[in-house]
């Protein structure tokens, strides 16, 4: 069987054809960028043709699956539907595939993608699996048992997966532009805890969460003693978060993580309890779980001098301030500075108040301006960057024209946060502090 994948260099649509070409099909793509992005990094190391023109043969027999960023009126989609293809949405193929396995689907607003790298990072460490991670990794074999996927909301994606087993993180308004309205999210994640077979296990902590109607097992994990699982006990201590976890009120084991802020502690939390539900032992938990790195773009450290600079895929402002928080954590005698590059002009829209409580966590505050890759300038009027920025003391614009507005930040922490392409702007600032 071929695919072909419009928008191959999209996180979700990179890490499909990844492993669409691991079980043995034919897969290439088109993308409109075609300067590097992180998430071709997998697609180069198999071999997959990308291309960028519209004039390269497709056979007849090839089954197109498309990145909701590409619209019906994109010379490529036209092209493919005067070819006579059949044309599937992502998550239907990828739902598809993980029937063949058992499934540990990763949902919820945020922390969908660290979480489901905790558990592929202790399964690949100990039993093996396969993985659908949005950062743009993926990999399958079928001589592995489980599948961990991360499993989306957006478009209600997820609604394709059946999983064996499935994690909740938190529930929270987000891509109002599907969605009416809380309530409506919160049925939605509904639906695919119910579509689980054997477990939920679910942040209780989250009010949202504990708001559904579960009829599948459901374990909770948090921080307040009505879990099921209880973090109890959290330090840090510059390199790593430390802490206990109680199951069923029962001491299991003392934890040593990588990462900061609560927000990761939590994730780490569910990760454990699925590893050890599937029958890892507590010493590979322990052991893989402290040397585990986090995903692609997740708080990516690199030191330049006394610089240090973290790229990180926070684009929602609850994820900001956790991340930011955590960001004081791991540094708390430094001064912290970000670079939010938004993206989508929806949510910059529905959640200006919030993105402003969030920024104002740093120390100082740049912003580009919008980079939209599925919404039109036009369909909002009005609504720039700016709508935060002006209301944010200590604040400015940059872009990468203007990068040197950033050399007087050498020696501090400097975060660029955004699901937009940040690298343009990180690579400005290395050449800056290069100098």
């Amino acid at each position: 069987m071929k695919y072909y994948c419009i928008g191959i260099k999209g996180t979700g649509m990179s890490t499909l054809a990844q492993i669409l070409f691991d079980l043995g099909y034919e897969v290439s793509g088109y993308d409109d960028h075609e300067g590097y992005k992180f998430t071709q990094k997998g697609l180069d190391e198999r071999g997959i043709k990308i291309y960028y023109g519209h004039d390269h043969d497709i056979d007849k027999d090839t089954i197109v699956t498309y990145s909701v960023a590409f619209k019906e009126d994109h010379p490529e989609m036209k092209r493919v539907k005067e070819l006579g293809l059949t044309i599937k949405p992502y998550a239907e193929i990828m739902g598809h595939v993980i029937d063949e396995f058992e499934t540990i689907g990763v949902s919820g607003t945020h922390g969908k993608t660290s979480t489901s790298s905790m558990i592929k990072h202790i399964l690949e460490n100990t039993i093996g699996c396969n993985y659908f991670i949005g950062a743009g990794d993926g990999m399958a074999t079928r001589s592995n048992k489980y599948y961990v996927v991360e499993s989306d909301e957006f478009n209600r994606h997820f609604l394709y997966y059946h999983p064996t087993y499935s994690i909740i993180t938190n529930v929270e308004c987000e891509h109002m532009e599907i969605y009416k309205d809380i309530d409506d999210i919160r049925n939605t994640f509904e639906k695919f805890a119910n579509q689980t077979k054997n477990l939920v296990i679910a942040n209780g902590d989250n009010e949202e969460v504990r708001k559904i109607n579960y009829k599948t097992k459901v374990k909770f994990y948090g921080f307040n003693d009505d879990n099921d699982i209880v973090i109890k006990n959290l330090e840090t201590d510059g390199e790593y978060s430390k802490f206990d976890l109680y199951i069923e009120g029962e001491l299991y084991g003392n934890f040593s993580l990588p990462l900061f802020g609560s927000h990761m502690v939590s994730n780490a939390a569910s990760a454990i309890y699925m590893c050890k539900t599937i029958g890892i032992s507590l010493e590979d938990i322990k052991k893989h779980l402290k040397t585990f790195k986090n995903a692609k773009r997740r708080f990516e450290i690199t030191n330049i001098g006394d610089t240090v600079i973290v790229d990180d895929y926070a684009h929602h402002p609850t994820e900001i301030k956790v991340t930011l928080e955590g960001a004081r954590q791991k540094y708390p005698d430094r001064k912290i500075v970000v670079v939010f590059r938004p993206n989508t002009y929806s949510r910059t829209k529905d959640f200006t108040n919030e993105f402003i409580e969030a920024l104002q966590v740093a120390d100082k505050v740049y912003m580009t301006e919008i980079l939209a890759n599925r919404e039109k300038q036009e369909e909002y009027p009005g609504v720039t960057s700016h709508m935060i920025a002006d209301k944010i003391d200590n604040s400015e614009m940059i872009e990468e024209d203007t990068i040197e507005k950033l050399s007087k930040e050498k020696g501090n922490v400097v975060v660029f946060m955004g699901c937009a392409d940040n690298e343009p702007l990180i690579k400005g600032f290395e050449k800056i502090l290069e100098k």
